[in-house]
């Protein structure tokens, strides 16, 4: 298992906390440079109607805030589901080193599934990317959570 799957497992306590609310069961974290959690945060989008309520974007809010600072160098951002492009350009912006995902999104993935925001030569900031830690747990929370709102 990779160095986060510890991180990971603690984002999956927060994307349960989305799922427990009725939102996508998705949860995110901020390491600061020691690997220690600065931040954490899971989905909102529907308790606020807020649809910039991603787990990412409000991980990446609250780690700004503790530090006093938007540049979030030395950071790592750990979600359980590849970010989608809002998520991706945030962490760009922020300046993350590292974004670290669990299950990829081959709908909305633009962290190399269906885009890959964060490797563009364009911009002048590329996080490193580590893919799939935990996938299977990461992807199994989600499929049980949409497996319940499907009607057959």
């Amino acid at each position: 298992m990779s160095e986060f799957g510890e991180a990971m497992r603690l984002a999956l306590d927060e994307a349960r906390r989305a799922g427990d609310a009725g939102d996508v069961p998705v949860g995110a974290l901020v390491l600061d440079a020691s690997g220690q959690v600065i931040a954490a945060g899971h989905n909102e989008r529907e308790r606020t109607a807020d649809p910039t309520g991603h787990a990412e974007v409000l991980a990446l809010r609250r780690a700004a805030d503790r530090l006093g600072s938007w540049r979030l160098a030395g950071c790592t951002l750990v979600v359980t589901l590849e970010p989608c492009t809002m998520c991706a350009g945030a962490a760009v912006l922020a300046r993350v080193d590292r974004i670290v995902y669990g299950a990829a999104d081959p709908k909305a993935g633009a962290v190399g599934s269906l885009w890959d925001v964060v490797r563009d030569r364009r911009l002048n900031h590329r996080p490193e990317v580590i893919a799939e830690v935990l996938a299977p747990e990461c992807g199994a929370l989600l499929a049980e959570f949409f497996a319940g709102r499907r009607v057959g």
